[in-house]
């Protein structure tokens, strides 16, 4: 069967008998249907002062088109946690709707390891993505609508920063002119619009700790410059209160469960590849003061999701990890080893052998932020007993215990021996979390350290006007923050093409933007871009409904 094939058989109990598991009153459930809650603010700030429970990083190798699962193993693992008797939670993030039209698909599991409902999941959800998107683009507006009448804090119309956003993949949109159409409509300019995924705005909800938080952060953004080159914040054009004000529910992570029945907080979803790709602290601070365990995932991976985790939400919201989960895939292994996708099914333990090299630096990698890691191989089919030994020696020779895990196909039974590891990897302790860079560490070399210590880059490339712009955001106070790095997922370096663990490579950088709201600094490398194209063929001209009014397409 496939995905959406499995979760609409799900057999899910009201959200009030989940939010109960983890002592959440029905009171403080804020129902949207009845397999999907806000939890309340006011129940949040209530559980503040009970002591964390364990959190662990599901993160993943470089993404190939054979598929890996992070998803599914973080929300496998979470069952398997539950299975042998532990009170655990998940915290992934919310899919957008532009790679479920496009190509990446929906974010919510797949096979036996599912979070449910999964259309809604993967489609309007509870309205959080619309909140954001319609909070960012209100500014926009206002911002013009300021020009229009007045200018009276003097923006230079050829320095204003803040582009608009929509939840799609739409290249056409990336660069334009607007507006036009004469004097009524205001002063034309160029701009442009990202995916919401990279608004600031949905980096500032997922860093935010309540309400007050949010609204300080967002009128900390800075929109615009004038003509002396001074910077124009969000609280000048005085939107900050009305974006607070549409953002207000959108604050209060949302409540589901899995295929198992066991919780699921889903909040959030900036991208890993152009943004700092971790689930809201909100939602991960409050499982942390519910559960015993709680599994949260970094997209894509460790070389950007698991680093922004660590370098970003970690030192910002205070958290300690506890345990790293490395997924990986003998399917994976082989393409890293130069196999086509057409040819994985063929036995290979050479190809095997050659592609672990990219799984063995991201194990390097997460030993630097001085977590304890585990490798979860996600089984296919195709996999034979050869290959899989071949994983296991590799990782054996580094350090590292690898575990077969099946719960794509069985759930929870699949998974028991990996979440018996885990929770032995942290009662043994050990965990000794640390960012890879000091704050104090000047800007940019903090994208070098982040360049040649993960991805073993010999140089970074960037324009003197970029060093200065840097210089200039130092001298203005903004040095202490941390690099958030927009780069391809795919590779170390900024070719998607180059797999494996290539080395003899630099970093291009060739823009950096300031989000001093968020509270971290964008380093754009190589070609990636923030408002991302569809694919030739995309997802969207199969999703539809069929004859008895179901979503189908959808994975």
């Amino acid at each position: 069967m496939s995905d959406i094939e499995i979760a609409r058989k799900a057999n899910k109990k009201p959200i009030q008998e989940v939010g109960a598991r983890l002592g959440i009153p029905s009171e403080h459930l804020l129902p949207y249907g009845h397999d999907k809650a806000k939890v309340s603010a006011e129940f949040i700030k209530s559980v503040a002062g009970r002591p964390d429970g364990n959190l662990i990083l599901v993160t993943a190798i470089n993404p190939t088109p054979a598929g890996e699962g992070k998803t599914t193993t973080t929300v496998g693992l979470g069952d398997g946690l539950n299975a042998i008797g532990k009170r655990a939670a998940i915290c992934i993030r919310e899919a957008s709707l532009g790679p479920n039209f496009g190509m990446k698909g929906g974010a919510a599991g797949g096979g036996y390891a599912q979070v449910v409902p999964m259309e809604d999941m993967n489609l309007h959800f509870t309205g959080d993505f619309h909140a954001i998107t319609s909070a960012h683009n209100l500014l926009s507006a206002m911002i013009d609508n300021h020009i229009y009448w007045g200018n009276s804090l003097d923006i230079d119309l050829r320095r204003v920063a803040w582009r608009r956003v929509m939840d799609m993949n739409d290249r056409a949109l990336r660069e334009i002119v607007g507006p036009l159409g004469g004097v009524s409509n205001g002063f034309p300019r160029e701009t442009g619009f990202d995916i919401t995924v990279a608004s600031e705005v949905m980096a500032i909800l997922c860093l935010a700790n309540d309400l007050d938080d949010l609204k300080k952060r967002l009128g900390d953004m800075i929109v615009a410059y004038r003509r002396d080159r001074s910077p124009v914040y969000c609280r000048d054009i005085k939107a900050d209160g009305a974006m607070t004000v549409l953002l207000k529910d959108a604050m209060q992570p949302n409540l589901v469960q899995t295929l198992e029945n066991n919780p699921a907080f889903v909040h959030g979803g900036p991208f890993a590849n152009i943004a700092h790709g971790c689930n809201s602290v909100v939602a991960t601070k409050t499982a942390l003061k519910l559960a015993d365990y709680v599994v949260t995932e970094a997209g894509f991976g460790a070389d950007l999701g698991a680093e922004k985790f660590m370098d970003i939400k970690c030192r910002k919201a205070g958290l300690s990890p506890k345990a790293v989960v490395i997924v990986a895939t003998v399917r994976a292994m082989k393409m890293n080893g130069g196999i086509k996708k057409d040819d994985l099914g063929k036995e290979n333990v050479e190809a095997v052998t050659k592609g672990c090299s990219n799984l063995g630096r991201h194990i390097e990698n997460v030993k630097k932020f001085g977590v304890p890691c585990i490798v979860g191989i996600n089984h296919f089919v195709t996999d034979t007993d050869a290959e899989v030994q071949a994983v296991k020696d590799y990782c054996a020779a580094m350090g590292v215990e690898a575990v077969l895990n099946k719960h794509w196909a069985l759930g929870s039974k699949g998974i028991t021996e990996m979440a018996q590891k885990v929770v032995d990897l942290i009662e043994k302790g050990g965990a000794a979390y640390k960012p890879l860079y000091p704050e104090e560490m000047g800007l940019f070399a903090k994208i070098e350290t982040i360049a040649k210590s993960i991805y073993r880059a010999d140089n970074v490339v960037a324009d003197k006007k970029i060093k200065d712009q840097l210089k200039a955001w130092e001298d203005a106070g903004y040095g202490n923050l941390p690099i958030c790095m927009a780069k391809t997922q795919y590779s170390f370096t900024t070719d998607p093409n180059w797999r494996g663990a290539p080395t003899g490579f630099d970093i291009p950088v060739r823009e950096v933007r300031l989000s001093a709201g968020a509270g971290f600094v964008v380093a754009i490398c190589g070609e990636i871009m923030t408002m991302p194209g569809l694919p030739k063929v995309p997802a969207a001209e199969v999703i539809g409904l069929n004859a008895n009014g179901e979503i189908e397409g959808l994975f």
